[in-house]
């Protein structure tokens, strides 16, 4: 083999690589063992006696305090030298949602209110009726939401001009003039800023559920934003009305340090008297507003702690996961602002938590209006990203702002006098006027600008603004002046965000698919490493350490992309195994070919890897095809199994081909030294098949026209379509008792109005209820309607006296949430993504074998597979005990059932044509039977490995994959017979007497060759 050093040099930076990357994971782990360990050492000894609710409540509290305070701790080195547990954890692979617990939600810009918003007549007929008709189409078209409006536009008003809708209506770049084209383009212009506007709205948002690695994935295209918030702690509700909030936009009034250093310094001396950190397990919320109200009544004022005096040195701030101190429990976690600022002081990020509690304890001390607020992380010489500035807000009557985000009319970047980055303001008629009080009564003052409560500038008023318009200058770079502009737009912009596709997932049901995914994973490696060497006697060895290898390189590859491993993730490794053992065997079975025709170890392994590259090949490029496919339209988990499954297929290529050779040649070339490729099983099994397997194919065909009737029926008799499919609600609920499907069907019915769909989840006291009711309601209220519904309908199944907090949190161990607009849009995208991966193999291997009778044979065993796989899952749909739906992983298990059959087909047709062109004068018949005869040991032992590993996945893998499993079982057999009795015996019928295949240019080239050598010899 060429370029050996080369091949070596890269498996041993890729080992290095992957140890790099996987040692973050370990550290971290390591770190949080310990965490975990102290808070629970805490709880134990400030809880005692307690509730065991009120100890799993104060655990997380705790841990989460204890990991806060440490993002900064040194816990490893790397590349860039020391590096901290924040460092560290976004560097580690995390569990996903389904494996960790949490929530995921797809959210959807509303470009419907922006339209309307934007328009110089928002209840204009015609306007709404288009709005309407773009809203119910855009489920099923990729069109965008702009053209769709412009074209029901012109069906609801064949006469009008868009113009008309929005010129004059404080859009700038609309002109009465323009023609539909152009204010399509500035329509289409302002939504993209709007999407992004939002994005960095609900990106901000997000920041605040204390995610360690939120997954945000905006898709411009669609207009959708999908956020996996795996590991979240926090109620279901909350989130929601998080993320589909308006952009909050606020101008407030400050504080400044000297008018509240009297207030700090009787909260200081309250918390002092207190013991310090205020303790949630002793002290009752009343119970510490009176200790702080009579410490501040005694309080010596004559003695201020001044804010200014404060230090200016980041690390002198106290570390909470210390005992904080006794003296200054909030001074002591502060630093000194710069001179000129309009925060009051600066606080780490770690401290940030610690804060919060001890100024909660101690709020009435402060002036009944100031609210503290917290500003984005200031960039700059001195300053770190670590560090928060504080403000102390004055609010009004009802928590309401002197100027809200509606009173911006427009807000752009523009440059200052000096010719800096700045940011222009034009307030509305009735925001000038609200502006102008406000800038004269704080003249020579700061004022805030909130966005969701986060202060994003403090400018100092300088004069009066009384005309409404104002600029906003400093010492801005263009992308922030840039970001403040936009970010100020957004609060007049209203296109918020809603969610249409959710789902939650419990921890105790996250933990089961750890243990699930884990023992499916170590009991298939387990399992092909016995089979390898019981099959392959010593070669097995090569075959095990290029497995290793891979699976390892894979996790390694994965962790530094930053990617998150999840139950489908975990699905795709143990499928990887599969196909590593794939290619050992096809190029094993070559070379005890070899070795059985005569030839030495060492040729016959030169002779056995250069052979078996082509099938190999293929077989990977087929794969890979169907995997980049599943990620263009996959969602979600689907999108994490075709990365994992792309990475496992490149990486196989160089471990199965390139590490196995360089092992085997090194090995072999030893002085009378090599490997055995026979034992006593693989010298008898299928030794000398003659089967006619061509003879038999009218048999063959009579069963194909009964799968493909049966194909076909399935549609007429229909399927269970999975909740993203078909759109509603499905929840997994696990009782205390095993209960009767139709008991809890017949009540449920009795709230919902209609019967739900109840299905049993591995036993009786685990049930699916997939339910369409209030599935229409666009109300953002809706999700906690139909939970409460539930409940009320469940109740009679509960515990006695079980509430409905403890119904969420003990009884519902995840649900999912999708509206029809993006159920439509995934079924168009799965059934999009199946008609292209058939069209695509099809001339793939129409390239490859230069011939379209092997595509076509290809096609139809492609098309049988797929048919028997969907008349399982629809006939059988009410036989089986566990659920048989249509959704995204069927669809994944379609593609991937394509891709493995391909492996079989093209591993067949390959050899067809090798002996095609050595068994000169032979019948078609006996070319094909001798071809299928001969790789028919790779094929049966292919199948075999992978069905076992499917199995295990079945039997180990839990409720996410188990559909998957099985749908991959009917097609890893499904594929065998195909490749035989289908795809091989349509060569025979449609060539006559045309010959099979055509050669390769590589393959034209080799033949000269060999025929100019005969000629030079002779």
């Amino acid at each position: 083999m060429q370029l050996k050093g080369l091949v070596s040099v890269f498996a041993i930076a890729l080992i290095a690589i992957s140890l790099y990357q996987l040692h973050f994971t370990w550290v971290v782990h390591n770190h949080e063992g310990k965490m975990e360990k102290q808070a629970l050492n805490w709880v134990n000894s400030h809880y005692n006696g307690a509730s065991q609710e009120a100890k799993d409540s104060a655990y997380e509290r705790r841990l989460s305090r204890l990991l806060d305070s440490t993002k900064g701790k040194i816990i490893t080195y790397g590349i860039n030298g020391a590096t901290s547990y924040q460092k560290a954890k976004e560097q580690e692979l995390s569990l996903g949602l389904d494996l960790q617990g949490g929530m995921s939600v797809t959210l959807e810009v509303e470009l419907e209110n922006l339209l309307r918003s934007i328009s110089n007549s928002p209840k204009d007929a015609n306007l709404n009726k288009a709005l309407e008709l773009a809203s119910q189409r855009k489920g099923t078209t990729d069109a965008d939401y702009i053209s769709l409006f412009a074209t029901a536009y012109k069906e609801v008003n064949p006469s009008g001009k868009l113009s008309g809708l929005f010129a004059n209506a404080g859009q700038r770049n609309i002109k009465l003039e323009d023609s539909d084209d152009q204010v399509v383009a500035k329509l289409r212009t302002m939504a993209g800023e709007a999407f992004q506007n939002t994005f960095r709205v609900l990106t901000k948002r997000i920041d605040q559920f204390g995610v360690a690695q939120p997954n945000i994935n905006p898709d411009p295209r669609k207009g959708t934003i999908s956020v996996e918030l795996a590991g979240v702690k926090d109620d279901p509700e909350r989130v929601r009305k998080i993320l589909q909030a308006t952009a909050n936009m606020q101008f407030w009034e400050v504080y400044t340090g000297n008018e509240l250093a009297q207030s700090f310094t009787q909260a200081e001396e309250t918390l002092k008297k207190m013991g310090g950190e205020s303790k949630p397990a002793a002290d009752t919320s009343q119970k510490a507003t009176d200790t702080a109200q009579t410490a501040a009544a005694s309080a010596d004022t004559t003695k201020t702690l001044s804010l200014n005096e404060l230090s200016t040195d980041t690390n002198q701030a106290k570390d909470i996961g210390v005992a904080p101190s006794t003296t200054h429990t909030i001074l002591g976690l502060l630093m000194q602002a710069p001179q000129g600022d309009a925060a009051i002081a600066y606080v780490q990020v770690k401290d940030t938590a610690l804060l919060n509690q001890n100024l909660n304890t101690v709020q009435d001390i402060f002036p009944a209006n100031a609210r503290f607020l917290y500003g984005i992380a200031p960039k700059g010489a001195g300053t770190t990203s670590n560090v928060l500035p504080l403000y102390a807000i004055k609010t009004r009557d009802g928590d309401k702002a002197p100027l809200e985000g509606d009173d911006v009319e427009e807000s752009t970047i523009s440059y200052d006098e000096r010719g800096r980055p700045a940011v222009s303001l034009r307030m509305t008629k009735q925001g000038t006027k609200k502006w102008a009080d406000l800038t004269t009564e704080n003249v020579n003052k700061p004022v805030a600008i909130a966005l969701d409560n986060i202060i994003y500038s403090a400018p100092n008023v300088i004069n009066p603004i009384l005309d409404g318009n104002s600029q906003i200058s400093g010492s801005f770079t263009v992308e922030e002046a840039s970001d403040l502009a936009n970010i100020l737009q957004s609060g007049q912009l209203a296109a918020p965000a809603r969610i249409v596709q959710e789902q939650m997932v419990g921890p105790t049901l996250g933990a089961e698919a750890v243990r699930g995914g884990a023992m499916s994973f170590v009991i298939s490696f387990a399992v092909i490493f016995a089979l390898m060497l019981l099959y392959f006697n010593t070669s097995g060895w090569i075959a095990n350490i290029t497995l290793i290898l891979n699976l390892f390189f894979t996790i390694g590859v994965l962790s530094g992309l930053g990617a998150t491993l999840t139950s489908a993730s975990i699905a795709a490794l143990v499928l990887a195994i599969g196909m590593a053992v794939d290619t050992n065997v096809i190029i094993f079975e070559r070379i005890k070919e070899e070795i059985t025709w005569g030839r030495s170890y060492a040729m016959a392994v030169d002779h056995g890897y250069n052979r078996s590259l082509p099938p190999v090949l293929d077989a990977h490029v087929t794969t890979l095809l169907t995997a980049i496919i599943l990620y263009i339209f996959g969602m979600g988990p689907i999108k994490g199994f075709a990365t994992t499954q792309i990475i496992a297929v490149v990486l196989n290529l160089f471990c199965g081909i390139l590490i196995a050779r360089l092992v085997s040649e090194w090995w072999t070339n030893k002085k009378g030294r090599h490997f055995e490729y026979f034992t006593k099983l693989s010298r008898t099994i299928f030794k000398k098949a003659h089967f006619k397997f061509v003879e038999a194919r009218k048999y063959a065909y009579a069963i194909s026209v009964v799968v493909f009737i049966f194909g076909i029926g399935s549609f007429f008799y229909g399927f269970d379509e999975g909740v993203e499919y078909k759109g509603g609600r499905s929840y997994t609920i696990h009782f205390d008792h095993a209960q009767e499907n139709n008991d809890v069907k017949n009540a449920l019915q009795k709230v919902f109005g209609e019967y739900p769909v109840v299905k049993t989840v591995g036993d009786a006291r685990t049930l699916n209820i997939t339910t369409a009711f209030q599935k229409e309601n666009p109300s953002r209220t809706a999700d906690s309607l139909v939970e409460a519904t539930l409940y009320g309908g469940l109740k009679p199944f509960l515990a006695e006296g079980a509430t409905a907090s403890d119904f969420k949190r003990v009884y519902l161990q995840s649900s999912q949430s999708v509206q029809p607009s993006i159920s439509e849009d995934l079924k168009r995208g799965a059934v999009t993504a199946t008609i292209v991966s058939i069209i695509l193999i099809f001339f793939y291997i129409f390239l490859r074998f230069r011939d379209w009778r092997f595509s076509l044979g290809t096609i139809f065993s492609l098309v049988h597979d797929v048919f028997v796989t969907l008349a399982v899952f629809s006939f059988f749909r009410h036989i089986m005990p566990f659920p048989l739906e249509i959704d995204q992983h069927f669809i994944a298990a379609i593609l991937t059932v394509v891709g493995f059959s391909m492996n079989d087909t093209v591993v067949v047709f390959d050899r067809i044509r090798e002996y095609s062109r050595t068994m000169k004068g032979e019948s078609k018949t006996k070319i094909i039977n001798a071809a299928i005869n001969d790789t028919l040991s790779r094929t049966v032992m292919t199948s075999v490995t992978v069905f076992i590993v499917l199995v295990v996945l079945f039997i180990f893998g839990g409720e996410v994959t188990r559909g998957f499993s099985f749908a991959m079982l009917i097609g890893v057999i499904t594929g065998i017979y195909s490749s035989i009795f289908v795809a091989a015996p349509i060569l025979v019928d449609f060539a006559k007497d045309k010959p099979l295949g055509k050669l390769t240019s590589e393959e034209t080239k080799q033949r000269a060759k060999a025929k100019q050598a005969a000629a030079a010899a002779h």
